[in-house]
């Protein structure tokens, strides 16, 4: 009966949803899309369809908090392109007659900038920070659902423009411990701006469904994990203005005709992101990762390399576990991400 509840919550909101498709470029906030944790980025960008006791998962998927998580503090640092870097910190704590909850804070900075007047001379210098504080809670419905939800406070500063909003994060995760199988589905990004930067018409969020699965393959050490990002849009395909693609053969004059079927596969793989986890041992596993989807829009036509592609390990030396990921957006963008998590009960217990 419960099921039943669930599956026909799901399929109202959705179509609910697919009212406010948003398109990339035409939404504020853009940073929240951004990879954070070193799992997240080494598994090309989503992992709403794991859940274990890493409380990383929490900054895509509230509905992966869970007690095992309790007392577990993580920090990221993320070298990105050029010279903008982000953090991000989590903390989770649970309690056994309310739920599960946890915090965290994303900043973004994008640098210094030069500051001068209208001649060209320099009087001055300013930054530009994007801000995510995040509250999050979960609570088990039963010994396989869990409902979660996570309330953003985003706050933007460049230069004299600030901007301030709110958006939610909501989630249900399905796991099946026996079979090792977990099923979420998760609406991130669903708010308002209170206030934009030049006191304009508000912006939209870039608000979006997602959902994920993952099997860990039964005798195998391995994880498999496959996504489908952005439920609430089919056509994710991007035109540059200033370089159209061809409608007509250059040397026939004819029209160049698309298959359908390729036409339809495209834009199908365009929502897709798979990885998997290879587990080594119990403190030691490797990561790789598959973005369709940013391999064609950041991909330059003579040279493809490794963009779309992203890779990492994980590690535990004692109490602590260290991630990295690299992740490669384009032929001059490369990224690295660094998390250490650590559970600070483990040290009040060694001070007992």
């Amino acid at each position: 009966m419960v099921f039943r509840k669930v599956i026909t919550s799901i399929v109202l909101v959705i179509v609910f949803f697919s009212c406010f498709s948003q398109t990339g470029g035409l939404t504020t906030y853009s940073f929240l899309n951004l990879p954070v944790p070193a799992r997240t980025a080494a598994l090309a960008g989503n992992t709403i369809g794991l859940k274990d006791d890493d409380v990383n998962l929490v900054a895509q998927n509230p509905a992966s908090l869970n007690g095992g998580m309790s007392n577990q503090l993580s920090l990221s640092y993320i070298n990105y392109i050029a010279d903008i870097n982000y953090l991000y910190a989590t903390y989770a704590h649970s309690f056994d007659s309310i739920g599960n909850f946890a915090a965290s804070i994303q900043n973004v900075g994008y640098g210094k900038f030069k500051e001068t007047d209208e001649y060209g001379a320099e009087i001055g210098t300013f930054r530009a920070n994007d801000y995510n504080f995040a509250l999050s809670y979960a609570y088990d419905m039963d010994s396989m659902f869990t409902c979660g939800v996570s309330v953003k406070t985003i706050f933007s500063k460049y230069y004299t423009y600030s901007s301030l909003g709110n958006a939610l994060d909501a989630g249900l995760t399905y796991r099946n411990k026996k079979k090792q199988f977990v099923a979420s589905i998760v609406l991130n990004n669903f708010g308002y701006q209170w206030r934009t930067y030049s006191g304009a018409e508000k912006e939209k969020l870039p608000a979006y469904f997602n959902i994920g699965i993952s099997k860990k393959v039964a005798k195998a050490p391995f994880r498999l994990l496959l996504s489908y990002e952005n439920m609430n849009k089919w056509d994710l395909t991007y035109s540059d203005p200033n370089n159209p693609e061809p409608t007509v053969d250059p040397f026939t004059k004819e029209p160049i005709k698309k298959s359908k079927f390729r036409t339809g596969g495209d834009r199908l793989l365009r929502h897709l992101v798979v990885g998997t986890e290879v587990i080594l041992s119990k403190n030691f596993n490797l990561r790789v990762g598959y973005n369709y989807r940013r391999r064609k829009e950041m991909t330059l036509p003579d040279k493809g390399g490794l963009v779309g592609f992203s890779m990492g390990l994980g590690f535990k030396i004692s109490k602590f576990q260290f991630s990295y990921a690299f992740s490669k957006y384009h032929a001059a963008g490369n990224v690295n991400h660094f998390t250490v998590t650590t559970n600070l009960g483990s040290f009040v217990k060694q001070n007992k």
